[in-house]
């Protein structure tokens, strides 16, 4: 996107600024990263980002048009539903897909939307890392915060929406089997800035209405209010799990975000919104007749890292689905492989816009990107784990 900031970083790369990065994780975090890291952040050119920001508003201002009790009560199953008061979405990922617009150019195209936290204390560090054991990166003229922000007041910012006006000993990060997710590594970060503990849903107690965990000294402490990175489609894939509560227990705890939200906004809202950055998408429950499938992916509404997409949809498959009211067809996008690479192939790349709310404005604010890179048909950074010049990393904006 930016060729000159590209070939000036890929002719003075060196295979020892990586392996510093990555032995600096393990310093830090007494372990590897658990997905792949790539060798190179993205350069975003000017008009790159416009496009993006655009598309950004132009979505955020549609979800508000949006009657999200309804989507609430056809979507979310009742015995699903929290009674716990809903407030404002804290968090929103938009992810696009950089793609080819038919004339030598890049668009971004809306793949996915998630109304869930991601790793919002991991990518500041991994975009000091890369200005830190990388001397060959550009010194002035980028940046990887947004809005303006930088280090002290982005977490400022993410701090004051975890923590409210809360004590961190009554802040839970709340994950499953924590130490086994590959997002580890956000939890330490996380831990570190915020001086929460990070609780296993299976440690939590629960008397009555409220909820409590034992602290490093084994105390029995208040739970008030709950950072939730629990994947529902997790929970349910775990047979036998053992918890005192369930996340939509009628509880006296402010989640943060509210658990429903990742249900009501995420792919489920897709068909509903309109723009050139967004790819025509279908209920599949309602989708025209005589829809060229070839030209459509097949997605289930609620699943992690990927999981269940068909590329390559046919009739006798969606005749074969049962509970069609949870799939979507979306229309396929061209990832353009942009991203020039000391190897054989270019890579691809999804950006995800990284959005947290803002009390003091009453509304959704962006704060950071969180980038992966391909070279396959799927942008995931657990696939092609041989390749190189590949998985998450982070993009650096011409300002």
């Amino acid at each position: 996107m930016i060729p000159r900031i590209r070939n000036e970083f890929n002719a003075t790369f060196k295979q020892s600024y990586y392996e510093n990065l990555l032995q600096h994780i393990i310093d830090r975090y007494k372990e590897p990263s658990a997905f792949r890291i790539s060798e190179t952040p993205v350069f975003i050119s000017k008009e790159v980002k416009a496009q993006v920001d655009a598309a950004c508003t132009a979505i955020i201002e549609q979800l508000w048009n949006i009657d999200f009790q309804e989507i609430r009560r056809k979507f979310i199953p009742k015995e699903l539903q929290s009674p716990v008061p809903m407030g404002n979405p804290h968090f929103l990922a938009i992810d696009f897909g950089l793609c080819e617009d038919g004339k030598g150019g890049i668009t971004p195209q809306l793949i996915e939307l998630q109304a869930f936290p991601t790793l919002f204390f991991y990518q500041p560090f991994l975009g000091e890392s890369f200005l830190k054991y990388y001397p060959n990166m550009p010194q002035e003229g980028f940046d990887y915060y947004l809005n303006g922000l930088n280090k002290k007041t982005y977490t400022e910012k993410v701090k004051h929406v975890i923590l409210g006006n809360e004590q961190p000993e009554n802040v839970i990060l709340l994950e499953l089997f924590p130490e086994k997710q590959k997002t580890r590594i956000d939890f330490w970060s996380t831990k570190e800035a915020l001086g929460i503990e990070i609780v296993c849903m299976t440690k939590v107690i629960k008397e009555g209405r409220k909820l409590f965990y034992r602290n490093k000294d084994g105390e029995k402490t208040a739970i008030q209010r709950i950072y939730n990175r629990v994947i529902y489609d997790e929970l349910e894939r775990i047979q036998d799990l053992k918890t005192s509560f369930n996340l939509n227990d009628d509880l006296d705890v402010e989640w943060v975000t509210h658990p429903d939200w990742f249900f009501m906004i995420s792919k489920c809202i897709m068909p509903l919104l309109e723009h050139k950055n967004i790819p025509k998408s279908y209920y599949l429950t309602d989708y025209p007749v005589d829809l060229d499938l070839k030209k459509y992916v097949l997605k289930p509404l609620f699943s992690f890292a990927g999981q269940g997409i068909n590329l390559h949809p046919n009739q006798e498959t969606i005749e074969a689905i049962k509970d069609k009211q949870n799939y979507i067809l979306q229309q396929k996008v061209a990832y353009a492989p942009l991203i020039k690479t000391n190897t054989a192939k270019n890579s691809k790349v999804e950006l995800r816009m990284l959005f947290v709310w803002d009390d003091e404005k009453d509304r959704l604010e962006p704060v950071i990107n969180l980038t992966r890179m391909s070279k396959g048909e799927m942008i995931n950074v657990s696939h092609q784990v041989d390749e190189t010049w590949i998985g998450s990393s982070i993009s650096f904006f011409e300002l």
